[in-house]
C-alpha cells in the first residue's frame, strides 16, 4: 500500500470528510511521527508497533564490486518493531 492509497481508503471510509482535508490528516501524521525520530524520541502505536532510531557506529566497509576498503561514516536509521496484537494478527492469518 502507499500513500495515495491509505489517503483514498481513509477518504472512502469517512466520506463527511473531504479528500484534501483526509490528504492533510495523514501527512500531518507522517510528518510528526519523522519529526519526533528526528529529535531522537520513540513513537509508540499500541497494537501497530513502536518506531525509534538506532546509532550505527563509524566503521571500515567493502566495497563488493572491487574489494577496496572505504570509511563508512557514523549514521542513525529508523527501526520498527511490531507490536503483539499486529504480530499476533498476522500468525493467525
Amino acid at each position: 500500500m502507499i500513500k495515495s492509497e491509505l489517503i483514498q481508503i481513509i477518504a472512502e471510509e469517512n466520506p463527511h470528510l473531504y479528500q484534501s482535508d483526509v490528504e492533510r490528516i495523514v501527512g500531518t501524521i507522517f510528518e510528526e511521527i519523522t519529526s519526533a525520530l528526528v529529535r531522537g524520541e520513540r513513537v509508540e502505536l499500541r497494537g501497530f508497533g513502536a518506531f525509534s532510531v538506532k546509532h550505527r557506529d563509524a566503521r571500515v566497509g567493502r566495497n563488493p564490486r572491487t574489494g577496496e576498503s572505504v570509511e563508512v561514516e557514523e549514521k542513525r536509521v529508523p527501526f520498527f518493531k511490531t507490536g503483539k496484537l499486529l504480530r499476533e494478527r498476522l500468525n493467525d492469518a
